[in-house]
């Protein structure tokens, strides 16, 4: 199904604008995980610059009709699940507005496409509709049902989700 989303590299010209998607980003959030504003009001991201300095991440910014409606972070990262490199999917957003509408799994077959290969993508546990998200979303691009594993990390559980995008 395609949408129309357009999928474009976020340069340097672009931080100002993916530092407020991730402030929506954030609040999203806030519902699962104890995270609090700074004294300036916002959340803050603070590795966001070194998507313009490091070479092993990527931000990406999505449009639909001229309009921002998203963001993808991407890095490359040494597979956990295996001896070699992946793509990770380190943040995923889609406006409220534009959810269920098919703009998310667009927007990620699109990032996959324009990095083929392994792909991580890591979710909470506890963030039901974003599981069910990436196990619809997978599955709709590889054909295959989209297993999981599940791990800890910081006394969270997360789901894990691998995929290969040349296939």
């Amino acid at each position: 199904m395609s949408t129309g989303v357009e999928l474009f590299p976020a340069g340097p010209e672009h931080q100002s604008a993916l530092a407020n998607l991730l402030e929506l980003y954030i609040h999203d959030f806030s519902e699962l995980v104890p995270i609090d504003v700074g004294e300036d009001g916002r959340y803050g991201y603070r590795s966001l610059p070194l998507y313009w300095t490091d070479k092993s991440r990527l931000p990406f910014l999505a449009r639909l009709d001229g309009k921002l409606v998203g963001f993808a972070l991407v890095t490359r990262i040494s597979e956990p699940s295996s001896d070699g490199e992946a793509w990770d999917m380190a943040e995923f957003f889609v406006l409220r507005r534009y959810r269920h509408s098919g703009i998310g799994t667009e927007l990620a077959r699109k990032v996959w496409l324009s990095r083929p290969g392994r792909w991580e993508i890591r979710v909470m546990e506890k963030n039901v509709s974003a599981c069910r998200f990436w196990e619809s979303s997978i599955t709709k691009f590889t054909g295959l049902s989209a297993p999981s594993s599940k791990f800890m990390a910081d006394d969270v559980t997360w789901y894990r989700f691998s995929l290969d995008s040349r296939r």
